[in-house]
């Protein structure tokens, strides 16, 4: 899948802030967030104009499924996460876009959600090395 013709896909800025590129899926873009308290990715549908899980077509939300069960056994096999949040909020940021952020208890936000809680922590040297693991594991 490439991005729909005569649509312009663009990222927001915050999505990019958030942390490296770690390529793209079928229909995802993939981003790490840079934050060492979690094991934490980002999808992002490559679709301009996209709100909700249901501004896809049904085919593509199909994938969009596929690619959070793909990312979700990445991110479970790369870590000690023991639960797998699986969130598409939006709140501060409209477009569409899908957490997926590995959990285990007594984590710096256990039990509740980790949005707004604390202040992140950068991976610092440990950057490169996760992205790398979760490029190999995704396949790209």
């Amino acid at each position: 899948m490439t991005d729909t013709p005569g649509s312009s896909f663009a990222l927001d800025p915050r999505l990019a802030a958030d942390g490296p590129a770690l390529g793209d899926l079928p229909l995802c873009h993939v981003r790490l967030v840079n934050d060492a308290r979690f094991f934490w990715i980002v999808l992002i549908p490559r679709r301009a104009g996209l709100i909700e899980v249901m501004d896809l077509p049904a085919a593509e939300r199909a994938v969009l499924m596929e690619e959070i069960a793909l990312a979700g056994t990445a991110l479970k096999a790369l870590s000690a996460s023991t639960k797998l949040n699986v969130a598409a909020l939006g709140n501060m940021v409209p477009q569409l876009h899908v957490h997926l952020i590995g959990r285990v208890p007594g984590d710096a936000a256990w039990p509740g959600p980790v949005f707004g809680v604390g202040t992140r922590e950068p991976l610092g040297e440990r950057l490169e090395a996760r992205a790398a693991d979760l490029r190999t594991a995704l396949g790209l």
